[in-house]
């Protein structure tokens, strides 16, 4: 979970709207709020039934030390687990797997990986330290990796990207050599105004796939690198590298499968800023220089004259982890075989003995919060006089910190079919601040649960707006992305903000703490000012939003020019 540095940024204001523009999105709002209002009476027991104190309540447990960070293949997963499949139970829902039982079970592989690694140039052998100026894991599933004497190549941002006219390889054969990148998409200056970003292009500001790191490492795979390292620097990362080097010297996941994960490239790395800069000036190059070329087509690979060493020991383990899922079956006999789906990842990052002092990630606002919202909203469709037409589940997925594991491992073994599901409503972080005039939608725009959510929004006289940081790409960091390449329709929103009680700058504030100080840290704890009554509205639009959908005559749709858009029109097609 990336939790957001906002900026404001209001819809309806922007310039060039017309009146007449204006006046209909009036009467449009207005319209909507009186059916809503009317709506309203029917469900008015279940948004009732939200309640701080029971939020936090379950926050307080889920992030307690005897949890020990909720990380996979632990006895922190079995609190978890058994946790929320009592809450289930007592809540009344039934078993979510249609084996009868509250789990699904995702078998991983867990490896801690011991990496050393050199780099050679001109001669002089430079050993690189680990965790703090680089880290290393390789994922194919075997006890050792070995990478010798292999040529570092820059390659820019390592994209190829065909519908841009983008090739940063230019033909170069990688085969078995280490390539260096950058982290995120080329920010390529508009032609007219170099003040701004040129939206033809990797959609300006905001981030496309071939920014995420996951895409860099895939494309290293595909051309055969043995080595692929991604340079960090935390503006455009928008997250600092103690970040990476916690997550990554931990154990991590990844998914069981026949091929041991040999088709991965063999060292996957990151290496900070400012190492990467010293290694660059002794191979006689100009990191800034060659980092600039790169945001223009034409870029092509240099080769650096330098040569990287690497050995990754790597202690392997199996662990069959799990998802949590119930189910309230539908009220409607042709509708309730047709799902929505709310999701939220009870995992964190467990324990580290390393560590002087405190060593347990709690993981309260992530995502302790989000997984008690799940249950939060479970309770309140028990409170319905009737349950919505169609069926909804309620998932607390695993191993999302370690690549959103659990939502893939269900989305590519659903439970139920995805051409039957209609939406997936993610939660990654409550807000703990307080009540705000405004809903962030990450990835605005993409789908029509945009408005189904802003109609629900107008019930509370708050306003929708898009995510100010659209490039540091948190559409694909959470697990809604996982249903979403899969063509299932996602929302994932947050809190604004514009603080109702608060100094305009109190969210801004409190937000770039949190990411600052307690972001992936084991500070991340419960406090002692949290006020949760912003997330018992937030949760309440996304009660009306899943129950809408549930009872509504029209499917959510990817919204045209989304990448999403043609792979759910085929799930959908008639079978042959």
């Amino acid at each position: 979970m990336k939790y957001l540095s906002y900026a404001f940024l209001l819809l309806g204001l922007l310039s060039g709207c017309s009146e007449k523009a204006r006046k209909t999105a009036e009467t449009q709002t207005n319209t909507a709020t009186t059916t809503d209002t009317i709506a309203t009476a029917a469900i008015q027991p279940a948004l009732a039934s939200f309640s701080a104190d029971s939020l936090l309540g379950h926050i307080k447990i889920l992030a307690s030390d005897a949890f020990e960070g909720r990380s996979p293949g632990t006895r922190g997963e079995d609190s978890t687990v058994a946790y929320l499949t009592r809450q289930f139970t007592q809540m009344g829902l039934k078993p979510g797997n249609p084996d009868g039982t509250y789990v699904q079970q995702v078998p991983l592989v867990g490896y801690i990986a011991q990496p050393t690694a050199s780099v050679t140039i001109g001669g002089k052998k430079t050993n690189l330290n680990f965790p703090s100026e680089y880290v290393a894991v390789t994922r194919r599933f075997v006890p050792q990796v070995q990478v010798n004497n292999s040529d570092i190549v820059f390659v820019g941002y390592g994209i190829v990207a065909p519908e841009y006219g983008w090739d940063d390889y230019k033909g170069l054969d990688v085969k078995g050599k280490t390539i260096v990148m950058l982290v995120n998409d080329p920010p390529i200056p508009h032609p007219q105004d170099t003040s701004k970003l040129d939206d033809s292009m990797f959609k300006g500001r905001a981030m496309t796939y071939y920014g995420r790191w996951t895409y860099k490492y895939e494309i290293a795979s595909e051309k055969g690198a043995a080595a692929c390292i991604i340079i960090h620097e935390t503006g455009p990362a928008g997250y600092p590298y103690e970040v990476i080097s916690g997550g990554w010297s931990q154990e991590n996941f990844d998914i069981k499968n026949p091929s041991k994960n040999m088709d991965r490239v063999p060292v996957e790395a990151w290496i900070t800023d400012t190492k990467a800069k010293e290694l660059f000036r002794a191979s006689g190059k100009d990191f800034n220089a060659l980092k600039k070329q790169a945001i223009n087509k034409n870029f092509k690979p240099v080769l650096l004259g330098a040569q990287a060493n690497f050995t990754i020991n790597n202690k392997l383990r199996d662990v069959q982890s799990k998802n949590v899922i119930a189910k309230l079956e539908g009220s409607d006999p042709e509708l309730k075989d047709e799902y929505v789906i709310y999701s939220a990842h009870w995992d964190h990052l467990g324990r580290d003995s390393k560590l002087q002092g405190d060593q347990i990630f709690n993981g309260a606002l992530d995502n302790a919060s989000g997984t008690a919202g799940l249950l939060e909203l479970a309770k309140a469709y028990t409170r319905l006089p009737e349950p919505p037409k169609r069926s909804i589940l309620f998932l607390a997925v695993t191993a999302e910190e370690k690549g959103l594991l659990g939502s893939k491992y269900y989305a590519n073994n659903p439970l139920y079919p995805l051409n039957k599901t209609l939406a997936n409503i993610n939660m990654d972080g409550l807000n703990p601040y307080g009540r705000t005039e405004d809903v962030i939608i990450v990835g605005y725009g993409n789908s029509t649960l945009d408005d189904v959510l802003a109609r629900a929004a107008a019930t509370q006289n708050r306003e929708i707006v898009p995510e100010a940081t659209p490039e540091k790409g948190s559409f694909y960091r959470s697990d809604h992305f996982e249903f979403a390449k899969q063509g299932v329709p996602a929302l994932y929103a947050k809190s604004g903000i514009r603080a109702r009680n608060h100094e305009a700058k109190y969210l801004q504030e409190k937000a770039d703490i949190y990411t600052a100080q307690n972001y992936h840290k084991v500070s991340d704890e419960v406090k002692p000012d949290w006020d949760f009554s912003g997330a018992v509205e937030d949760l309440q639009l996304y009660f009306r939003v899943g129950y809408q959908v549930a009872q509504g005559n029209n499917w959510p749709e990817w919204k045209p020019g989304t990448e999403f858009k043609e792979r759910r029109e085929k799930m959908l097609q008639p079978q042959q």
